[in-house]
């Protein structure tokens, strides 16, 4: 495969992120999603626990004070070094580095923004009804209908915070990515097929 690298967003419960690795598994790359953290303390020497907590925590974004990646990463001796805000911009900056030397699948993150400027991208967004990511939910973890919903809704909603907070950007806006598919009724395999055909006609128009 010529050197491109997969950007994947998803709504939770729409599989997205199996996909990815499935994808990657049958491409022959490498799937990056929480290696990415590892990867960010190694090159700026903040403690890896440090990005796993801002990865967790849903904490509610100031849509009023949005932080749009500019590329700018701070230097050790400021005092917002180790703020979410750079934690961010370090992980973007891994991102970044990946996308220059290798193909690959990367989850979330906002990569499709942080790699907006590099042509060798191919942008993904997977969703589905609300319905097909309850049963998804609840057959990979259990809990009561009630349970998943307010789950769903939650990661849902912080990931459109997110997305809105470090691009100004609408997360589930199709016009932000170059393909949008929904993974209701198809499997894990169709779904692989489906996209890989996507990547093979991508690649022969270039």
């Amino acid at each position: 495969m010529e050197h491109t690298v997969i950007t994947i967003a998803r709504s939770y419960g729409s599989g997205g992120k199996t996909l990815g690795k499935l994808l990657a598994k049958e491409l022959g790359i490498k799937c990056y999603d929480r290696e990415l953290i590892r990867m960010a303390s190694e090159s700026s020497g903040i403690n890896e626990a440090l990005f796993g907590e801002v990865d967790e925590k849903k904490k509610t974004l100031s849509l009023f004070k949005k932080k749009a990646y500019k590329g700018e990463v701070l230097p050790p001796d400021s005092d917002e070094f180790i703020s979410d805000d750079n934690l961010f911009n370090i992980q973007a900056e891994c991102i970044k580095e990946l996308a220059k030397k290798e193909s690959c699948v990367i989850i979330g993150r906002c990569a499709d923004y942080i790699l907006k400027d590099y042509d060798n991208v191919i942008r993904l967004f997977f969703y589905a009804p609300k319905k097909d990511c309850i049963e998804r939910v609840k057959a990979q973890n259990g809990g009561t209908k009630r349970e998943i919903i307010k789950k769903i809704e939650k990661i849902d909603k912080y990931r459109s915070e997110f997305c809105k907070y470090y691009t100004g950007r609408d997360w589930n806006d199709a016009r932000n990515y170059d393909f949008c598919l929904n993974t209701t009724s198809m499997s894990y395999e169709k779904l692989v097929e489906v996209v890989k055909e996507y990547i093979r006609i991508c690649q022969e128009e270039k």
